[in-house]
């Protein structure tokens, strides 16, 4: 009898909890540092769902039918612009999707083309090749465009809910003072960088990189990984410009980094630009390159 009662308890306790989740409308996001940037603005009004899962490439995702399911439960989609997964699904979305409005947070911002702040070290170009050949779409890796899309999801929301637009202000009022004092500390950290370069394996970084006048070398050769004639030259690049941090994302080979490490004294370092707390993490590079003499 005791369980029986537990049981139904926990069953109630579901049903309350999926009745008062069917309530709040949902929005949906590409990635996770949107979802803090969201999360920030619409507070309780609304649900956000994350369709790229934490660990997975958003270049090369494909979504499952639930995940479908969820954006299509959406009122707003909020997508980056022009990752991998946006380019190769966005129009399928859209046609799925005809009553969910998409809103483009690369809208206003000074868009990097061609890795124009990121450089490939390869025997072709003479240290002046690029891999993304097109937009760099990792607009969320500096606070300075972090804040053009916080503007962004700002306006799309008191469009769609004029009802509760002073409480959206209020709320994106909170999150840009926190944008802005994290560029203050990023900028205090990166003055004492007496290197204004370092080696990356995916190229993720270059908004970062031109927001603070750095460098991103990346190890990517055209997304795949360097051949032996690449790396020696690699190697000799670094020892040349005097780079001391390699920077791996999560769920990137680290072997190759490994090797170019050993071979001009560099420290590894893993990171992660898809983590949900942005600010923390692009606090933790800014203070690993001012660190690194």
């Amino acid at each position: 009898m005791k369980n029986y009662l537990y049981l139904s308890f926990f069953l109630f306790l579901i049903v309350a909890c999926n009745g008062a989740n069917n309530n709040t409308p949902t929005v949906s996001v590409t990635i996770e540092p949107q979802r803090y940037f969201v999360e920030k603005i619409v507070g309780d009004k609304f649900q956000v769902n994350t369709i790229v899962p934490a660990g997975t490439s958003p270049e090369t995702y494909d979504p499952t039918p639930s995940q479908m399911v969820e954006l299509g439960k959406s009122t707003l989609y909020f997508k980056v612009g022009y990752l991998g997964f946006e380019n190769a699904w966005g129009k399928n979305l859209e046609e799925n999707n005809v009553h969910v409005k998409l809103i483009n947070l690369s809208e206003g911002v000074k868009l990097i083309e061609e890795d124009e702040h990121s450089v490939e070290i390869n025997e072709h170009a003479e240290h002046e090749g690029h891999h993304h050949h097109g937009i760099d779409p990792h607009i969320w890796s500096s606070p300075k465009t972090a804040l053009i899309m916080a503007n962004n999801i700002l306006n799309a929301l008191v469009e769609a809910d004029v009802e509760n637009q002073k409480y959206y202000r209020d709320n994106f009022k909170v999150l840009e003072a926190e944008i802005i004092e994290t560029d203050k500390i990023i900028t205090e950290l990166l003055n004492k960088a007496l290197v204004k370069s370092f080696i990356i394996y995916h190229p993720a970084l270059g908004y970062f990189a031109r927001d603070y006048n750095l460098t991103q070398y990346s190890i990517e050769f055209e997304g795949k990984s360097p051949s032996p004639q690449q790396l020696k030259q690699m190697i000799d690049f670094a020892n040349e410009q005097g780079i001391k941090t390699i920077f791996v994302q999560k769920g990137f080979d680290i072997k190759n980094a490994e090797s170019l490490a050993n071979e001009v004294q560099a420290s590894i370092h893993s990171i992660d630009p898809l983590a949900y707390s942005w600010n923390e993490e692009l606090i933790k590079i800014a203070k690993i390159l001012g660190d690194n003499e």
